[in-house]
């Protein structure tokens, strides 16, 4: 190769290693991400590590916005009980969270074609639950633990285990679909059709139960929720179209409000997502014969010995009082049914109804990247209404809104 001389026209030709540097530079960005040893939400460190490279059947994605659920507050403080920290694969530091929505940058080892580069696309929770009912061995296959999450610029992913986004979402709500929306579907589906006329009581504001209650009045359903404010109460009320909302702070005893609100009925559907034994009672006695009580989570039950197991904690559930689950399940015909999440089958068939319904997920706050411990500090509080998001790529249509800055 000749390389020209410089003339006062012409400027000297690069250095080959000036070349070199700067190829390498473009080629191979860095990937930053954020990583957990499991000991604190404060704890995160942000972390510089190389682009990964997609295996075979894999795409590489391009983070624009990631959801938080309160299970990755679980997985940062180490509290997380449905796996066990050595799936992890025993490495100390993991990248935390689930939810998240991107574009496809590089499709180039995905023989199927299934989604091309510029796609927007979100990722299944459970990446190997593709269809039909959750399997024990899909369990190792969760995204946030035990395996690495989404909280980074760019992941790779199996290109099965990702869905298209909605076209009518910004890339913030988008991310919020994931856990929360494939969740509420599969419990209102999975046992019984979605036809008009059904009720369903979500206890909590939690992102599932909104979603639920969403997905509820969209197909003409009667809803009915508890909160435990005031002011979550009128929010679900005024802003979601809850037909009734319960405080169950100020009404203990909810559970008549439920019947009255059914014409003494009772719910064809409960998202039993309370205190363990305490509202699971109050369930039996409010939902449908023939009813489903959907066990979707659960507060101080989520810790052994914690409050809500039976004839433990505060005193409210004595030992005299214990419930005989056998005989109120009889007694009404109720299906109990726990629900870890949906496959991708469900998660595209709730996508595809929000499509044709126009349903948008609330989105509470939205947090910079850099921020991403303040983002899961202000989850750990437990007083939004919705999903909070962090914005991974601030050019993106999830960019912070003006009034959200501050």
């Amino acid at each position: 190769m000749t390389i020209p001389k410089p003339t006062e026209d012409r400027a000297a030709a690069p250095h080959p290693d000036s070349i070199r540097r700067n190829w390498v530079h473009v080629a191979a960005p860095k990937n930053k991400q954020w990583t957990t040893a499991m000991d604190g939400v404060g704890k995160l460190t942000l972390v510089e590590a190389a682009l990964p490279t997609p295996q075979e059947g894999e795409v590489l994605v391009k983070m624009s916005a990631v959801s938080l659920n309160y299970r990755d507050v679980q997985v940062c403080e180490g509290v997380f009980n449905q796996y066990n920290r050595t799936q992890a694969g025993g490495s100390p530091a993991l990248v935390p969270c689930s939810d998240m929505c991107g574009t496809v940058v590089d499709a180039s080892r995905d023989r199927t074609r299934r989604f091309a580069p510029g796609s927007r696309v979100l990722a299944i929770h459970l990446q190997s639950h593709l269809r039909g009912p959750v399997q024990e061995s899909d369990l190792a296959s969760g995204l946030g633990l035990p395996l690495p999450g989404v909280l980074a610029q760019y992941r790779c992913f199996p290109a099965a285990s990702l869905v298209a986004a909605p076209a009518h979402l910004s890339d913030a709500e988008a991310s919020c679909l994931p856990l929360a929306t494939a969740t509420a579907w599969t419990a209102l589906n999975w046992m019984r059709p979605l036809v008009v006329g059904g009720t369903v009581l979500l206890q909590g504001t939690s992102a599932t139960a909104l979603a639920g209650l969403q997905i509820a009045k969209a197909a003409g359903w009667t809803a009915v929720v508890t909160a435990p404010t005031d002011e979550l109460r009128s929010r679900a009320r005024d802003e979601l179209g809850a037909d009734a909302v319960v405080n169950y702070q100020t009404h203990w005893a909810w559970e008549g409000d439920v019947l009255r609100a059914t014409h003494g009925r009772g719910a064809d559907v409960i998202f039993e997502t309370g205190d363990g034994a305490r509202t699971l009672r109050k369930s039996f006695k409010c939902v449908a014969f023939g009813g489903v009580i959907n066990c979707l989570g659960g507060g101080s039950s989520a810790v052994p010995g914690g409050g809500g197991d039976d004839g433990d904690g505060d005193g409210k559930t004595p030992t005299l009082h214990r419930m005989d689950v056998n005989a109120l399940a009889l007694a009404r015909s109720v299906t109990i049914k726990g629900v870890l999440n949906g496959g991708r089958d469900r998660l595209e068939e709730a996508l595809a109804f929000y499509e044709s319904t126009g349903i948008r997920p609330v989105v509470d706050r939205t947090f910079a990247f850099s921020e991403a411990g303040k983002a899961l500090a202000y989850v750990k509080e437990g007083k939004g209404f919705g999903k909070v998001v962090i914005v991974v790529d601030e050019g993106g249509d999830g960019e912070k809104k003006p009034e959200e800055a501050s």
